[in-house]
């Protein structure tokens, strides 16, 4: 099924703010909340599309690129979970409150009577950091998408401790503290009254658990240096600066939590025969004088292989010829940009006696005068309507 709209998600329109993001952001996950819904597998899905919308959206660069790209921006559309913070492809429900639960002032547990903070609490799940790479693609690449195998140096799952931290599961104990929840309590006198607030446990910082005898290879992080080759699926019509998201590829989290994404930008070579003008590839056609006087069919470089195009007779310099479908896949599916070959004309530094007493023959015919008066739209006013 196609992802919803991030904004029709949240209810918002483009030029929403910060704060309205975020306010229509704590909105629905209040409404979809799973506490509030038991067993609703429904609402479940809910909660999590509306978290991973607000994750795009309140973040600035992600919020640019979503506008630009759309969801292909954020995953590539091929190969990857959900958006760029991953919720659609290996986040659990604690991840959501682990990262947001400062939308509610506070720990983001269960409801009660009372509202939020008052029910059920969910431990800290640590989160690996993200790592970013940049991948280099040639115009073919780009065109018709590719398959890339990096090998990344990352924090990988320490394979004594199994990513746990501990040397055997014997040596994970609950913490006394906060009984396992992984938060505590506090009563606080106000000037307002009796404040209750929800604070990381200071003992296990939110974990729920203790490691009396950390791993001797890893020191109790559950993390080693390593390196692991991670095969990227990059999607056609991708551009310069666009950043697609591997969900789980950066690098291992501390005591086996939820690992971070690994960012692929995008770094377009230089083709030799083509400029990218968005979808459309520009060519310089250069022509003799005598091809552009007489006309004819002239062959030329596609991303692929080549085409005929036909030449009018009294072809300018400036004139744009175009090649339906010939440039590049929208990112988002949407059909495919065009070739646009613009004739140049070839003029000779050096030329034989011969040629010169040619050219000196038609220097003095009326067909070869420039006309003044003529209403030919000039090259400025081509080139202007091009790229207008």
């Amino acid at each position: 099924m196609a992802k919803r709209d991030y904004y029709e998600v949240l209810g918002i329109n483009k030029n929403a703010s910060a704060d309205e993001i975020k306010k229509a952001y704590r909105k629905a996950a209040i409404q979809y909340h799973p506490d509030k819904n038991p067993g609703d597998k429904e609402a479940e899905e809910k909660f999590k599309e509306a978290a991973e919308a607000y994750d795009v959206l309140s973040n600035p660069d992600k919020k640019a690129r979503y506008d630009q790209f759309g969801h292909a921006g954020m995953s590539g559309s091929a190969g990857y979970g959900g958006g760029d913070a991953g919720f659609g492809g290996g986040f659990t429900m604690d991840d959501i409150f682990s990262r947001f639960g400062d939308i509610f002032g506070g720990h983001f547990g269960g409801f009660s009577s009372g509202g939020f903070g008052g029910g059920s609490t969910r431990q800290r799940v640590n989160r690996g950091s993200d790592l970013r790479v940049k991948v280099k693609l040639n115009l073919k690449e780009i065109v018709h998408g590719t398959t890339k195998k990096l090998k990344i140096n990352k924090q990988v799952a320490c394979d004594k401790c199994g990513g746990s931290g501990a040397n055997t599961p014997n040596d994970i104990t609950t913490c006394t503290t906060c009984n396992g929840s992984g938060y505590v309590t506090q009563v606080v006198d106000t000037f307002f009254g009796r404040t209750q607030t929800t604070q990381p446990c200071p003992t296990c910082h939110g974990e729920g658990k203790i490691i009396t005898n950390p791993c001797t290879k890893c020191h109790g992080e559950g993390t080693v240096k390593g390196e692991e080759i991670v095969e990227i699926k990059i999607p056609a019509g991708v551009g310069e600066g666009m950043q697609l998201s591997v969900t789980g590829k950066g690098n291992a989290a501390r005591h086996g939590g939820v690992n971070g994404n690994l960012l692929v930008v995008i770094e377009e070579l230089r083709d030799p025969n083509f400029e990218r003008d968005g979808n459309d590839l520009i060519y310089n056609l250069k022509l003799s004088i005598p091809q552009a006087v007489l006309g004819g069919s002239i062959e030329i470089p596609t991303v692929d292989s080549k085409a005929k195009i036909k030449i009018e007779p009294g072809t300018h310099p400036g004139k744009v010829l175009r090649l339906r479908g010939k440039g590049i896949p929208d990112v988002n599916g949407y059909g495919k940009g065009d070739l646009l070959a613009i004739v140049d004309i070839f003029v000779p530094k050096n030329i034989s006696a011969e040629e010169k007493k040619v050219m000196q023959q038609l220097q003095d015919s009326t067909n070869f005068k420039p006309n003044i008066k003529s209403k030919e739209p000039n090259i400025f006013d081509k080139m202007r309507k091009f790229f207008r």
